[in-house]
């Protein structure tokens, strides 16, 4: 079977690692275009071609689908079926042109949480678990009839970091799982449809900025929450006013909730000024372990009290 390979962020190197290891039969891998990043601009390759260049598999990156140089690159390669994990969404010329279709990857358990950021919202929401999910593509984002699912549960200690380093090992299975299958004949794709679902459907947008900014007015549940399905990246934002009067802006990566009646406003920020910093929410407190001020390096609480105090 000729496999070609789409992905592009880390999350899509495990699965490719897998199948080169194993011994299946990769004749093309596609990513997207370098782009310039950083403060100086320079070329960044994703992880996906990093790898494809470290073991010399053939490599294209198209600025557009359609293009009919990149159809006839793809074409060329003879592929039976295509496998997508974190790449874009793709025409129906690509994902219907091998003979065995073209399946994706997806972050959770479809139906649920169809969209850019499916790890990030299922932390978001506090849900206590998640998973992955393979699929065909066909019209429609993330619509297609599943193949196969595996799931794992989300402790409430757990970030948006840990869910998808596990979620990438779990899929990196699933996406060999399914190969297997398509190679045996032994699948039997299920509409999502008529699929059982439980608890009600999320969206899962892109994450822009104004996603990340708390809002200290939401139950510490929400904000502990929303914390975590944001941390290690993007990370949650607020503009903290000090004891002093000097109004912050940190990014913050790691809080804990505290059930405690009061009657500040939300968002009154309280220190002892030596290890403990935490800031009213309408039912408690959430108490900021790990934060990040413009400039700087992500530290702990503790560790940014004492430069406060030193100045």
């Amino acid at each position: 079977m000729r496999i070609v390979y789409m992905g592009t962020p880390e999350f899509a190197v495990e699965p490719l690692r897998r199948l080169v290891e194993g011994g299946y039969n990769v004749v093309g891998v596609i990513t997207m275009p370098d782009k310039p990043a950083g403060r100086g601009h320079k070329i960044q390759y994703s992880a996906v071609k990093q790898y494809a260049l470290e073991h010399r598999l053939p490599l294209l990156q198209p600025e557009k689908l359609k293009d009919e140089a990149f159809l006839e690159a793809l074409r060329a390669w003879k592929a039976d079926l295509q496998i997508v994990v974190a790449f874009r969404m793709l025409p129906e010329v690509v994902w219907d042109m091998p003979p065995m279709g073209t399946f994706n990857l997806h972050a959770s358990l479809l139906p649920q949480y169809r969209g850019a950021a499916p790890i990030n919202w299922a932390v978001i929401n506090g849900e206590t678990e998640t998973g992955v999910t393979t699929f065909f593509l066909t019209h429609g984002m993330d619509t297609g009839k599943v193949i196969r699912q595996a799931r794992i549960a989300i402790a409430d200690t757990d970030d948006v970091g840990t869910v998808h380093d596990r979620l990438m090992l779990l899929g990196a299975e699933l996406v060999l799982h399914t190969v297997d299958d398509l190679q045996k004949g032994a699948v039997n794709p299920v509409a999502q449809e008529v699929m059982t679902v439980h608890g009600e459907l999320h969206p899962a947008p892109k994450i822009f900025k104004e996603t990340c900014r708390i809002d200290w007015n939401q139950p510490m549940k929400r904000i502990y929450d929303l914390v975590r399905g944001l941390s290690p990246y993007p990370a949650a934002w607020s503009e903290l006013t000090l004891p002093d009067g000097e109004t912050i802006t940190a990014k913050i990566f790691e809080t804990m909730p505290i059930a405690e009646t009061h009657t500040l406003s939300p968002g009154t920020l309280q220190t002892d000024g030596k290890t403990c910093l935490r800031v009213a929410a309408a039912d408690g407190f959430i108490e900021i372990r790990s934060l990040q001020l413009p400039g700087k390096k992500r530290m702990a609480t503790a560790e940014w009290l004492r430069g406060v105090r030193q100045k």
